[in-house]
């Protein structure tokens, strides 16, 4: 079992950044049955919205045409963490944060349904 945690939300300014981190306790994320990992975020009352995910050997990423070139999504499977670095924040970006994991390589890294571990969320606040 892997548990996730997101740590890293607050309330900032429009055009500020911010980097939000999830760390993995249980199984290494390196472990073989660790795969892609992603981001996504939901507002009330809306469905979880993909924002980013990142391979197992980070080699490959992808990213919401929102957030294409605000967000950077990185790992280090050495201290079982994932951050997402968010620069130039919009009040649109406004939600809570989850990161989730999936435990195989391959996947629609778009859907939720394609993970198996989720952490708790984070709220971001944007004002502007």
């Amino acid at each position: 079992q892997v548990q996730l945690g997101e740590s890293g939300g607050g309330r900032v300014h429009s055009g500020a950044s911010q980097r939000l981190s999830c760390a993995a306790s249980g199984r290494p994320l390196s472990s073989y049955t660790m795969g892609f990992m992603g981001w996504f975020r939901q507002a009330p009352g809306k469905a979880r919205e993909f924002v980013a995910a990142i391979s197992w050997s980070s080699t490959s990423t992808l990213y919401a045409d929102s957030v294409k070139g605000r967000f950077t999504i990185s790992r280090d499977n050495a201290k079982n963490t994932v951050y997402l670095q968010m620069m130039s924040l919009k009040p649109e970006d406004t939600d809570v944060y989850y990161c989730a994991a999936a435990s195989k390589v391959y996947g629609i890294w778009r859907a939720p349904e394609e993970y198996d571990y989720w952490g708790q969320g984070t709220q971001v606040t944007v004002s502007s």
